[in-house]
């Protein structure tokens, strides 16, 4: 009896993956069809309408710190830079006033060469364009907060000049969350 157990365990598990690679393809096609373009930042953070049972308290300020410590592949748009645009495109389509969300995002690590100017980036990514320099005009102009980590800015050789318009140096990473938790700001935890 305990031999035919795993076999059945075996059967079991077979089908199961049998199943999801099936409908997978199916599910993944359908998803990414219910992602949208937002009405504040167009042409980045799709998002999908969602019926939600969390309600957002009416009149809510949002004040959410973001850290990013990983960088996109060269000439690659950073997803988690897109998270905020998303974050406020889905906000904004719940009813959440524009005016009522404040941002920030801590950046440190190898993700600093994602923060800087064409020629920087260029220099640490083998000539490739930075794909994040417009999306990060746009977060700007909404009210994003950019701080890059001043550490990690003295290990790479990076100087304020290096980073893009709206983009900040912080003394570190460490202290810009710890101001950003001061003036009451959440941390996103992914």
């Amino acid at each position: 009896m305990q031999q035919r157990l795993p076999l059945l365990a075996k059967r079991a598990l077979y089908g199961a993956m049998l199943i999801t690679s099936t409908c997978t393809p199916f599910m993944a096609a359908a998803g990414m069809e219910a992602f949208k373009p937002g009405t504040v930042i167009t042409e980045y953070g799709k998002v999908a309408a969602i019926e939600s049972n969390l309600a957002i308290p009416a009149g809510m300020k949002f004040k959410v710190a973001f850290d990013l410590g990983a960088a996109a592949k060269p000439g690659e748009l950073n997803r988690r830079i897109d998270t905020l645009a998303r974050f406020i495109n889905m906000h904004v389509a719940a009813g959440v006033k524009l005016e009522d969300i404040s941002l920030a995002m801590v950046v440190h690590g190898q993700a600093a060469s994602d923060m800087t100017q064409e020629h920087y980036y260029q220099m640490l990514n083998a000539e490739k364009n930075n794909a994040n320099k417009d999306l990060i005009a746009q977060l700007v102009k909404v009210g994003v907060r950019f701080y890059v980590c001043g550490q990690t800015a003295a290990y790479y050789g990076m100087s304020q000049k290096d980073l893009l318009p709206g983009v900040d140096m912080a003394l570190s990473a460490l202290t810009a969350h710890a101001v950003l938790a001061h003036e009451g700001y959440s941390v996103n935890p992914f």
